[in-house]
């Protein structure tokens, strides 16, 4: 099934690309800013160093063996100076750092977003357990928020962990100078850190993964529970789904428990190293300084170990930092898997991000591309061959639909519920895969439907039509530049002249949470009118009659064929294909299609298939 293969492909390309790449590039998105913010945080993890040399000046001062000639009080006054330049540097540095991190998570939010618009699937389908699954819109939020987050964390630890380490060589150089086998025992927890985490990749990758996947269900069954409080209520259903959703929040308990447990014992064990390493070099520290044979001053020592932090908490580090990017790599897994079909790269592509604020800045966002019809978008016919879809693990979809609709024409599909109506239209558009047959546009094949059934050529009105909290105006507009005067006569052809006349607001009226102001015939014709405002080719309606009287939809359908807009040599005459049931839109159908079990098991006029001996079942 064209669906199944998707996010297998995109893990086998996740491990071509690897985690390491995709960050460079998330970094190489504003180098300039990372750059400044780099910069700081050197300053950052640095300026703390140099007190060391103080101290063992301050130190050797006490004990006559100082090489400059500066009171005590002059190394306290150097002190006191160098810490109040490292707060300032701080929060300048968390200034920088905000920003960058806000850049990179927007970045990798809006390239996620772009994606999941331009995919034409009307589900989103992932791999879990080696299985395809769809999931829910409340489940996407997971991938949004804590997915971009914990690869903004990643990248910002970069830069961060860089300064750490700079000074980290910095501190060594220090450290071999002052005695050089003392200094060799400092290696011994990075070696260790390095063998845990290549023992653990795989429990880090596994937890990690699990505590996503029960945070995404938890946040998938509040979308679905918000969307559906009214039929959860009429079902009586309440209790059942409060222990439903407990039990999938104990379950989420339990994977985030394993999931910071062992970050914790990562952590502590990463510290535990360290702390232990640093104990054996102060115990041989003391010999030392015992040994009349090694020229180990106080001041030497105390510089030792005020260093010795510095190279050992950068080990640390390097610990949780080698944690955190196999942590990331399943971000990173997770995101491409949800944007199947596309290279995982898509993530971190280079765009523009708009960050500006539009009340105090003269700028403003790009305009939205007008589409504009040209002589290859005027329809003469349209033709099906041989098309089909079937649902993955069923039986159920459309085979072998042969069909042919010529410009101006009306053509109506119907038969009983589960037939194949709908599925039919949805892979016709591009919203679902056809997995054989073709389709011609003027005798030409049409190679990619989702990107080529859109304005001006063809638009789309569902079974529930989405509309969105805003005006009238804007749900009709969507973006697009029209006046007043074109609106009022899409909503005069929807028969919504009345009920415009009747909204004190008028165009600015709000319709509300999905239209929830709306009722459903209004629902549906602000929706035939924000298609017919386009003025497509093709008009593709899924049951408009669900919603409306009879006498409102013949009067719909009178104005839609009787309305012609000249453009130039051709005029628009619209071109329908329609779901419907009623008899009254069945006889004014130039042809219609009676379908059964994804089957076309009739076709023809009215009074032909009235005419037919199955007539008293399809009708």
């Amino acid at each position: 099934m064209p669906n199944a293969p998707y996010p297998n492909l995109m893990l086998l390309s996740i491990k071509k690309i690897p985690g390491w790449q995709l960050l460079w590039q998330l970094i190489c998105y504003k180098p300039k800013l990372y750059l400044i913010d780099t910069c700081f945080w050197i300053f950052i993890m640095g300026l703390p160093a140099l007190p060391g040399l103080i101290i063992r000046e301050f130190f050797n001062s006490l004990t006559g063996k100082a090489k400059f000639g500066l009171s005590p009080w002059a190394f306290i006054a150097f002190f006191i100076a160098l810490n109040l330049g490292h707060i300032a540097v701080i929060f300048i540095g968390r200034i920088t750092k905000t920003q960058h991190r806000f850049t990179m998570r927007s970045l990798l939010r809006r390239n996620l977003l772009e994606r999941l618009l331009n995919n034409p699937q009307t589900q989103i389908m992932v791999t879990e357990n080696d299985s395809d699954k769809t999931i829910s819109q409340g489940e996407v939020i997971s991938y949004f928020r804590d997915d971009a987050e914990h690869i903004e964390d990643n990248v910002a630890w970069v830069s961060e962990i860089f300064g750490e380490g700079l000074f980290a060589v910095f501190s060594l150089i220090i450290l071999l100078s002052v005695n050089i086998p003392m200094t060799l025992f400092v290696f011994l927890p990075l070696v260790g850190m390095v063998v845990i985490i290549q023992k653990t990749e795989t429990k880090i990758k596994q937890y990690r993964q699990a505590s996503r996947q029960a945070t995404q269900q938890v946040t998938g069954i509040l979308g679905e529970i918000f969307n559906s409080v009214q039929a959860i209520k009429v079902a009586g259903a309440e209790q059942d789904i409060l222990d439903y959703f407990h039990n999938l929040n104990d379950q989420r308990r339990q994977m985030m428990v394993k999931d910071s447990l062992l970050n914790a014992i990562l952590n502590s064990l990463f510290q535990n190293m360290v702390n232990f390493g640093t104990g054996l070099i102060l115990v041989m520290a003391a010999f030392f300084i015992q040994s009349s044979a090694n020229q180990l001053t106080v001041g030497d020592f105390a510089l030792f170990v005020y260093n010795l932090s510095f190279v050992t908490g950068f080990f640390s580090s390097v610990g949780g930092f080698m944690a955190l990017y196999k942590q990331t790599e399943v971000a990173f897994e997770r995101m491409a898997d949800l944007i199947a079909g596309a290279s995982p790269e898509t993530l971190v592509v280079p765009n523009q991000l708009y960050l500006q604020d539009l009340g105090r800045s003269k700028k403003t966002l790009p305009k939205l591309e007008q589409p504009e019809k040209s002589d290859r978008h005027y329809l003469q016919s349209l033709k099906l061959e041989n098309l089909t879809y079937i649902y993955p693990g069923t039986t159920q979809g459309i085979v072998n639909i042969n069909l042919k609709i010529q410009r101006g024409s009306l053509t109506v599909i119907t038969g009983r519920i589960g037939a194949g109506k709908t599925t039919l239209l949805r892979v016709l558009l591009g919203l679902l895969p056809k997995q054989s047959g073709e389709i011609y546009w003027n005798e030409h094949p049409v190679k990619d439907p989702a990107n080529f059934f859109v304005p001006p050529r063809s638009a789309y009105t569902p079974q529930i039509p989405q509309l969105f909290s805003y005006s009238l105006r804007e749900n009709i507009l969507l973006g697009l530049s029209k006046d007043d005067a074109d609106i009022e006569t899409a909503l005069k052809m929807a028969v919504f002249e009345q009920d415009l006349a009747a909204m004190n607001e008028k165009l600015e009226t709000i319709v509300g949470t999905k239209g929830v102001r709306l009722s459903g015939g209004q629902m549906q014709r602000v929706a035939a009118a924000r298609m017919l405002i386009r003025q497509p080719e093709l008009l593709v309606f899924d049951d408009l009659s669900s919603a409306l009287d009879v006498e409102t939809e013949l009067t719909l359908w009178s104005r839609i064929f009787a309305n012609t807009t000249e453009q130039g040599e051709n005029p628009w005459i619209p071109t329908c294909l329609v779901v419907s049931h009623r008899r009254s839109v069945l006889r004014r159908a130039d042809q219609i299609i009676v379908m059964k079990a994804g089957k076309v098991i009739a076709q023809g006029k009215f009074d032909e298939i009235l005419a037919d001996e199955q007539a008293d079942w399809i009708f």
